[in-house]
């Protein structure tokens, strides 16, 4: 029987900006992370992942490859980011030509445990906790429930 071990840590790839906090343990590889941005402890951020200026990812996110957030934006506790809408009717199974891209403008805050489907969300967006974000939001505005809505104006 074969087993590897691998340890939560800061990998090689990454690019980060200036004044940048990780709390470790975290998982970060071959992504972007610009100037000001905080990462709690027991986050990942896979590959292709870029995070804007001033961002905070708080504990215990998973944020997918190909996933681009904003600057200004909050990621709250817990939260997912999915990649792989099952298109085939099961996982991809690492097939990346599968994967779906998301993208987070800037001033956007999402709280704890939402969970972003592969979509676009507009600037100046707040996502409410336990959401489920399965549409393209394009209108700024508090969004929240399973599937998220907008529930009123900012």
């Amino acid at each position: 029987m074969s087993v590897k071990l691998r340890e939560a840590s800061i990998a090689s790839n990454v690019i980060f900006g200036e004044n940048v906090t990780v709390i470790t343990p975290s998982n970060l590889y071959g992504c972007v992370i610009h100037d000001d941005v905080f990462v709690g402890p027991f986050v990942e951020i896979q590959s292709d992942v870029v995070i804007g200026k001033r961002t905070r990812v708080q504990s215990h996110s998973f944020i997918c490859s190909l996933v681009n957030i904003g600057k200004d934006c909050v990621i709250g506790h817990g939260v997912m980011f999915i990649n792989d809408t099952f298109a085939t009717g099961g996982p991809a199974r690492g097939d990346q030509q599968l994967w779906k891209k998301t993208k987070v403008d800037d001033n956007v805050s999402i709280g704890s445990n939402a969970t972003i489907l592969p979509v676009t969300i507009c600037a100046n967006v707040v996502i409410g906790a336990g959401a489920v974000v399965v549409s393209d939001i394009e209108t700024s505005g508090i969004y929240a429930g399973c599937p998220a809505r907008k529930i009123r104006d900012l």
